[in-house]
């Protein structure tokens, strides 16, 4: 992790983990912004970042399914991230985000009404988010997608579509549409990204070889420089901390 970078992260409440994977935050002390390389991780990310240049701002990330070039932490900035789950989409936001895929938009300044001083205080921050989550949960959670969700994270998207439909009786067609429909993409696509990020964290210490589901080593790298235009060695070596995800894996 590089010098001048803080950074911490927890795990939400059991009653949350269907929605939100993880709270984290950045503290950047140095005066010099940091440029960095995004890499997909399968999350939905929103952001509240408060610099010295820009105050305060808010910013909601759609799913990443490549790298992305000229990504900045700010100088002497201060970051506090909620990383949801798709859930989240129809159960917390309540609309589609695959109008922002690969992209972002961004939020007002009093978005759940955060402000700059919120962010002084990570538990602070992670109590009052969880609260506002609480508050927007005003559905039941369909079952076949609460099974489904459940299935493709605790095997890290190792499973195939139609293995997906058949235990959670739904049939592949309408998790396609849903998929589209809300994240802009495919469920075959979003289990790729996610045994991408199961190999980050293996490749963070050290093991270059596949693990998730790859079925040899061509077949690993190959995919592996897809997402990320990086080899495994490369993305291993992080030189200048340039993959800030890899960095933070490297760090816990």
């Amino acid at each position: 992790m590089h010098p001048d970078l803080e950074y911490r992260a927890v795990k939400p409440n059991p009653d949350l983990s269907d929605f939100v994977d993880s709270f984290w935050c950045m503290h950047y002390k140095s005066d010099q912004t940091l440029e960095t390389i995004g890499l997909p991780d399968g999350r939905i990310d929103l952001s509240f970042t408060h610099t010295q240049e820009n105050a305060f701002q808010v910013r909601l990330l759609g799913l990443g399914t490549q790298q992305y070039e000229k990504g900045q932490i700010p100088a002497n900035s201060l970051t506090f991230v909620i990383s949801f789950k798709l859930l989240a989409a129809e159960y917390i936001f309540h609309e589609s985000i695959a109008a922002f895929l690969d992209s972002a938009k961004m939020g007002a300044p009093d978005f759940w009404d955060f402000n700059q001083n919120d962010l002084k205080n990570f538990e602070w921050c992670c109590e009052k988010a969880s609260s506002k989550i609480h508050s927007l949960l005003t559905k039941q959670v369909d079952p076949r997608k609460q099974k489904l969700f459940e299935l493709i994270y605790k095997t890290n998207g190792s499973m195939t579509v139609q293995e997906l439909s058949e235990q959670s009786n739904w049939s592949s067609r309408q998790i396609n549409r849903y998929f589209n429909n809300y994240f802009g993409i495919s469920l075959k696509t979003y289990c790729s990204i996610l045994r991408f990020r199961a190999s980050l964290e293996h490749i963070a210490k050290g093991k270059l070889f596949p693990e998730e589901n790859f079925t040899d080593q061509n077949h690993f790298i190959k995919e592996m420089k897809k997402i990320s235009g990086a080899l495994p060695k490369e993305l291993f070596q992080n030189k200048n901390d340039r993959f800030i995800l890899l960095s933070a894996l490297s760090s816990q």
